[in-house]
């Protein structure tokens, strides 16, 4: 996944993109397809989605307005790791993967700015790999949550995830979904989060942030 300036990004494209809207729940490609253009997420929120062999599932990220995803087309004659959904309504521009080139090889800037991202998501993977080897559920649900806020980019303390059930963090953390909904009780009491069945998850990002640097 990176992240683009929405704006930018648009601008740079140009005509190379084709916007769609998608409903909730609707697949914009699946694990397994050739990967064969980039997407950039315009509103609304998507989920990646990977799936093993025996068919257990494992949500690896949850993405937002101004996210690109669908790197992996860069590789020439690659597959699709994980599937990518709505997971509610969403508008969202697609551009193929020769044209997505063609800028890269014109368009130094461009090309500097998606080498950086691409450098950015590496690090940010080796850092959930090192999260999974040496914290507690507990403590990587904490991290999930506070990285989730960064979807709303407004400047808020309290932030409202968009429709993430508990299922999709287990997925995320690593664990039961009973786990986690102990988890976020604790979280509760504790002033972390409130949660209401209307409204959903409200992240207190300053009180999260501050538990996480104890």
């Amino acid at each position: 996944m990176l992240t683009l300036s929405s704006r930018n990004f648009l601008k740079r494209v140009g005509a190379q993109k084709v916007t769609q809207e998608y409903l909730d729940r609707q697949a914009i490609y699946s694990q397994g397809d050739p990967a064969n253009a980039i997407f950039h997420i315009l509103n609304g929120n998507v989920k990646l989605v990977v799936t093993s062999p025996h068919g257990k599932h494992a949500v690896t990220a949850i993405l937002g307005p101004g996210d690109v995803f669908g790197e992996s087309c860069l590789v020439k004659r690659s597959l699709r790791l994980s599937t990518a959904m709505a997971i509610q309504f969403s508008t969202i521009a697609r551009v193929n993967r020769t044209a997505l080139v063609r800028m890269i090889r014109h368009d130094p800037t461009f090309a500097r700015h998606l080498i950086s991202r691409l450098l950015s998501r590496m690090v940010r993977v080796q850092e959930d790999f090192a999260d999974r080897l040496f914290n507690f559920s507990e403590r990587r649900l904490a991290r999930i949550l506070l990285r989730l806020t960064h979807l709303d980019q407004r400047s808020r303390s309290d932030i409202v995830l968009p429709r993430i059930n508990q299922e999709h963090l287990a997925q995320m953390v690593g664990t039961t979904r009973s786990r986690v909904s102990h988890f976020l009780n604790e979280f509760r009491k504790l002033g972390l989060v409130d949660y209401q069945t209307r409204s959903g998850l409200t992240v207190h990002r300053d009180r999260l942030k501050a538990m996480l640097q104890e």
